[in-house]
C-alpha cells in the first residue's frame, strides 16, 4: 500500500469514527476500477473545513474557502472537500461561492461521470449518482448533466476532456463533442499557465497522436496553438515524404514516440513547424521546398513556448533541437572533430530519437541514424569531448600571448586536433602551436 493511500485511509478512519460520512472520490476511484494504481487520494466528507481543522489542526486550509482542507502525513498530504455545490462561475475558472451540500448533489456538480464516483473506502462499495460505472464499462467520456453548462462553468475542462480521452482510450460522448467544439473559444478565459499544462500531459500520453487531432478537430487548438493548423494542407514532396501533408507527418512522428519526455514531444511537435511560411516552388525542380525552415523553426518554437509560459530551460532545449533537426542529413560528411561536438550536445540522445521518428514517418530512410548508432558504439570508450591538453594560462606563459579572441581560437584549433586524433599530450600541443603561430 502506498503512503498517500495509507495516509487517505487513516484519515477517512478518524473522520468516520468522529461521526462523519467520508468517501474515496473522484480519480482515485476512476483509476482503481480501471485498474490502475491511483497517484492521488482525495476523499470527500460531510465535516465542515473547520470540523476537518479541528480533527487535524497541523492542516492546510489554503482552500477553506471552497470547502478544501489539505490534510498533511509525514511526507504525503491529501485534499479533503466538504461535500458541496458550487455557485455561479462568472470568470469561466472558479464559483463565486460553495454551499455545503449532499454526496448526490457534490457529484452533481464534477465535469465527467467517470469522475463523479463515490467509494467507501472500508467496505470497497461504489456510490454511483451520475452513471460513471457505465460510462467506464463502456469507454464513454461524457460530461455530468449539461456539458455547455459544464464547460462553461470552467472552460480548462475542454483540456480536461482531450486529455482524459488521450489518456483513457474513451469516445467522447457526441452531445459533450459538441458542446466540446461549440464552446472552444471560451479557452481563451484561461491562463496560459493551465492550459500549458493539460497540453504537456496530452502530448506524453500514450494516444498522443490521436490527442493531436482532437485539439485540432475541436476548434482548441486554434485558441492557443493556431500554428499548428498551418500545417494541414502544407504540401511537401512525394518522394520525400509519401506520408502527406507537414500535418500528417507530424502526428505520425509524434505517435512512434516511445514514452517520450517532454522536451522531446515539443521538440517533434515542432520541428517542422516552419514549414508553411518557408514554403516555396521550385520550377526547376517541379517540387516544393523549405529552406531555412530549421532555423526560421526555432525562432518560432521559442515564441510558441514562451507564449505558453514554459519554462526558460524547455525553451531553450527545444529550439536548440529544432535547429539542429536538419543536420543530421549531413552527418556522414562530418570531420571527425565537427561530428564528436555534434553528438557531444546534451540534448543528442533526444536528437537522435527525434531524428528516427522524423525518418520513419517520412520515406524510411535510417542510414545516417545507423551511421550514428555505430559512430556511438566506436567513441564508447573515451569522452566526446576530452580534457583539453592546453588552458589559456598554457599559451600566455609559454608564447607570451595577450588575454583575448585569439587565445580561443587556438584552443579551438588545438582541441580539433586532438578531437581528430592527431594530438595526444601537452608537449606535441605545445609544439602545434609553435609552428601555427610562426606560419
Amino acid at each position: 500500500m502506498s503512503a498517500q493511500k495509507e495516509l487517505a485511509l487513516d484519515t477517512a478512519r478518524i473522520l468516520r469514527d468522529a461521526g462523519h460520512l467520508v468517501y474515496l472520490a473522484g480519480g482515485a476511484v476512476r483509476d482503481q476500477l480501471r485498474g490502475i494504481e491511483p497517484k492521488d487520494f482525495d476523499l470527500a466528507t460531510s465535516a465542515t473545513p473547520t470540523e476537518v481543522l479541528a480533527l487535524f489542526p497541523k492542516s492546510d486550509a489554503i482552500g477553506e474557502h471552497f470547502g478544501v482542507i489539505i490534510v498533511k502525513g509525514h511526507r504525503e498530504m491529501i485534499e479533503v472537500a466538504t461535500f458541496r455545490t458550487d455557485g455561479s462561475y462568472k470568470d469561466g475558472r472558479r464559483p463565486e461561492s460553495v454551499k455545503f451540500s449532499s454526496p448526490e448533489e457534490d457529484a452533481q456538480r464534477r465535469d465527467f461521470t467517470i469522475n463523479g464516483l463515490f467509494q467507501d473506502p472500508f467496505s470497497g462499495i461504489i456510490i454511483d449518482h451520475v452513471g460513471g460505472q457505465t460510462d467506464l464499462e463502456t469507454g464513454i467520456l461524457r460530461a455530468i448533466g449539461d456539458p455547455k453548462k459544464r464547460f462553461q462553468e470552467d472552460a480548462l475542462r475542454l483540456m480536461r476532456a482531450i486529455r482524459f480521452a488521450v489518456v483513457t482510450g474513451f469516445e467522447i460522448e457526441e452531445n459533450t463533442l459538441n458542446s466540446l467544439k461549440k464552446c472552444a473559444p471560451l479557452l481563451k478565459q484561461i491562463s496560459p499557465e493551465r492550459i500549458r499544462d493539460e497540453f504537456s500531459k496530452i502530448l506524453v500520453s500514450k494516444n498522443r497522436g490521436r490527442g493531436l487531432d482532437l485539439l485540432a478537430e475541436t476548434g482548441l487548438a486554434k485558441t492557443f496553438l493556431p500554428e499548428l493548423l498551418t500545417l494541414q494542407g502544407c504540401e511537401q514532396p512525394p518522394q520525400w515524404h509519401p506520408e502527406g501533408d507537414v500535418y500528417i507527418h507530424t502526428r505520425i512522428a509524434l505517435s512512434l514516440l516511445d514514452s517520450p519526455p517532454l522536451h522531446l514531444a515539443l521538440a517533434v511537435l515542432l520541428h517542422d513547424i516552419a514549414k508553411p511560411p518557408t514554403q516555396t516552388w521550385d520550377d526547376e525542380a517541379k517540387r516544393f521546398r523549405f529552406n531555412g525552415h530549421d532555423r526560421v523553426g526555432a525562432k518560432m518554437a521559442e515564441e510558441i513556448l514562451r507564449r505558453l509560459r514554459y519554462p526558460n530551460h524547455t525553451i531553450e532545449e527545444v529550439s536548440f533541437m529544432v535547429s539542429r533537426h536538419m543536420k543530421f542529413m549531413h552527418v556522414q560528411e562530418m570531420r571527425t572533430a565537427k561530428l564528436k561536438r555534434f553528438m557531444a550536445a546534451d540534448s543528442f540522445p533526444m536528437e537522435i530519437e527525434l531524428h528516427r521518428v522524423d525518418c520513419d514517418s517520412s520515406n524510411g530512410f535510417r542510414d545516417n541514424y545507423d551511421f550514428l548508432h555505430l559512430k556511438q558504439e566506436e567513441f564508447a570508450n573515451e569522452p566526446l569531448i576530452p580534457t583539453p591538453l592546453l588552458t589559456g594560462k598554457d599559451l600566455i606563459d609559454k608564447f607570451s600571448l595577450s588575454p583575448g579572441p585569439k587565445i580561443g581560437e587556438i584552443l579551438r584549433a588545438v582541441q580539433t586536433e586532438q578531437l581528430e586524433g592527431r594530438l595526444s599530450d601537452k608537449e606535441r600541443a605545445l609544439a602545434f602551436v609553435k609552428e601555427s603561430l610562426s606560419t
